[in-house]
This record gives C-alpha cells, structure tokens and sequence, in this order.
C-alpha cells in the first residue's frame, strides 16, 4: 500500500484525484450496455472515497 499521507494539501490532491478517476469511469460507462459490475464498481469507488475522507477527517482531529 502507499504511504500515508497527513497533510490537508496532499490529502486534498488524493481525494480530487481519486473523485476524477470516478469521474472518468463514469464518463467510460455506455448506459446502454452498462452492466451491474459497472454500477457496482462506481459504489465500491464512491465507498472507498467515502473512507478516505472519515479517514482523512480522523487524523485532523488527532
């Protein structure tokens, strides 16, 4: 895994780098032929975001 990372800049660069990489996956999805395992993976992505930022948030107050 990578290194941790505890200042706000940097914890801010990972979460806009992370929410466009959803946002490109996103963008890749044809709604038309879009499948479950696309949709599920688009949760798991918004609940791995969702983590980092308790995560983040929990190191701010340490």
């Amino acid at each position: 895994m990578g290194k941790a990372i505890h200042d706000s800049d940097s914890q801010v660069d990972y979460l806009k780098n992370r929410l466009n990489m959803f946002l490109t996956v996103l963008d890749s999805i044809e709604p038309e032929t879009a499948e479950l395992e696309d949709i599920d993976r688009l949760i798991e992505m918004i609940d791995d975001i969702e983590v980092k930022c308790q995560q983040f948030s929990k190191s701010e107050e340490e």
